[in-house]
């Protein structure tokens, strides 16, 4: 079991590609944001792929869950318009237009295994998230993920070396298996501690009770 006084490890399982992780992480955040510092945490994001053969080209969003999931073009743009309302209420603002295409997401989780190394996941993290969910824009596309690498505050050529090789993809695909070996199979799929899951993209007080509780229970003395 952690210590009182250590941060609560977050891992924050999720993919690019998946609109209701950038509503969970919004989510979270503003939860963080409510507790000021009272709950120290440590904040990790972990990868999933959603897609993981889809080629480099891309596939158009509609046609890719319409075959995915069975659903019609009306029933996606409804839910969409949930998606927009829930993201605006955390403050994440979806392009109303849409996506246009799922793209591969592989590499932005090889940057962001790097980003993690050198102290800059969470900036990076946001920067892919507001580049495809926000500007439909390609999370695989060589010079949207340098576009966000230097958003993020990384440094560009290292960034550059990362994108143009295979460096991380060896631990990248270990994490995946890792988290789907355990049991996750949708995302987002935030883990508190190694011990507490909390899946879906939750609003904040959903967070807030979650890491209080937790908290909590690291100072009573049955801990």
């Amino acid at each position: 079991m952690a210590e009182t006084n250590s941060p609560i490890r977050i891992d924050f399982v999720s993919d690019i590609a998946c609109p209701w992780c950038a509503v969970g992480l919004a989510g979270l955040e503003r939860a963080l944001e409510e507790l000021q510092g009272s709950v120290p945490i440590e904040l990790h994001f972990q990868p999933f792929e959603l897609n993981p053969q889809m080629p480099p080209e891309g596939e158009d969003v509609t046609e890719h869950i319409g075959r995915k999931y069975g659903s019609t073009p009306e029933q996606q743009e409804a839910t969409r318009a949930v998606i927009r309302e829930r993201g605006a209420a955390v403050g994440f603002a979806f392009n109303p237009a849409g996506r246009g295409r799922i793209w591969n997401t592989f590499d932005a989780h090889r940057l962001l295994y790097w980003a993690g190394l050198e102290g800059r996941q969470r900036e990076l993290k946001h920067a892919l998230l507001k580049a495809y969910h926000g500007e439909s824009r390609n999370p695989g596309d060589p010079e949207v993920l340098l576009a966000c690498a230097v958003e993020a505050g990384l440094d560009a050529d290292g960034a550059r070396v990362v994108i143009h090789s295979d460096e991380y993809a060896d631990e990248v695909r270990e994490r995946e298996q890792f988290y789907q070996e355990h049991g996750i199979a949708s995302v987002p799929s935030v883990i508190l501690d190694n011990q507490y899951l909390i899946q879906g993209g939750q609003p904040p007080e959903a967070f807030v009770q979650a890491l209080r509780q937790l908290a909590q229970e690291r100072t009573s003395p049955d801990a």
